[in-house]
């Protein structure tokens, strides 16, 4: 298992050739409360860099990010139920969509949970 993240504050956790999708712990602090959250449907195909999920809080409103291209195999109906949950385990419960890679070498251009920590330092 490798966990991956984007300079959009998303978080990919790859176990074989499926990928789990969420929003960092940084970027749920910086929303506020999670007020609601659509996820896609099983089936559909994303693009990486494509817009897969919507993520709104009190203070804004935000896409989140396919971080690689592929097949989606599952929304996380839990957190469209209950958008708190991105609160409470952004990194765990609160994922939003499960996808099928395409191209494994496209998580090349992502960085380490390390590298993504001192980036967020720089901000």
């Amino acid at each position: 298992m490798s966990l991956y993240f984007t300079k959009e504050h998303e978080w990919i956790r790859v176990e074989g050739d499926t990928a789990t999708v969420g929003i960092s712990n940084h970027a749920q602090e910086a929303l506020g409360d999670i007020v609601f959250a659509e996820v896609p449907d099983a089936g559909r195909r994303v693009n990486k860099g494509q817009e897969a999920a919507v993520v709104e809080s009190v203070k804004a409103a935000s896409d989140v990010y396919a971080p690689v291209s592929g097949e989606v195999v599952e929304g996380n109906q839990a957190v469209a139920d209950d958008p708190a949950l991105v609160n409470s385990d952004p990194e765990g419960q609160g994922w939003f969509f499960k996808i099928k890679l395409d191209n494994p070498g496209e998580l090349d251009g992502l960085m380490d949970e390390g590298a993504y920590r001192d980036w967020i330092k720089t901000l």
